[in-house]
């Protein structure tokens, strides 16, 4: 069986990008289809539609924190409290193991709408190597917290 993980860095490698990769390997547990995990986080990726601000795995978790505890309609306000304490924990523990949430930062400071910057972060693979572990930390940071598997 696929993990999460594996099945979130399948999609990200597959150019998907990483908000996408990681909601859409949660959103099916709670009644998204797939497209819909796709096309939500669409805008998300690259630090939200690539402006590089927070990074898109953080966004993609902090949806997925949303559909496990947030607030709807006919809840108790304590579930939006809820939910922003389970969404810090989450940015705690990612910017514990990376750092930053800030795209730019977790890139190394480099711009990746800058044609010259574009070409270091391709050189230097950041996609494929530290991207991919931000995807798997996201995703394993949210089961922690979701109880997911």
């Amino acid at each position: 069986m696929i993990t999460k993980s594996e099945n979130a860095i399948y999609y990200f490698s597959n150019g998907f990008n990483c908000s996408q990769a990681v909601l859409a390997s949660f959103g099916q547990d709670y009644g998204l289809s797939e497209d819909e995990c796709l096309k939500l986080a669409c805008t998300f990726g690259g630090g939200m539609a690539r402006r590089q601000m927070t990074c898109g795995t953080v966004t993609g978790a902090l949806m997925v924190l949303g559909l496990k505890f947030g607030r709807a309609r006919n809840d108790d306000i304590s579930k939006k409290t809820e939910t922003y304490e389970k969404a810090n924990d989450f940015i705690k523990e990612f910017i514990k193991r990376n750092g930053s949430v800030n795209c730019r930062e977790l890139l190394r400071g480099l711009d990746m709408n800058d044609p010259e910057d574009r070409k270091v972060i391709e050189k230097l693979e950041l996609f494929q190597t530290v991207c991919v572990k931000y995807v798997r930390d996201a995703v394993e940071i949210t089961q922690g917290i979701t109880g997911s598997d």
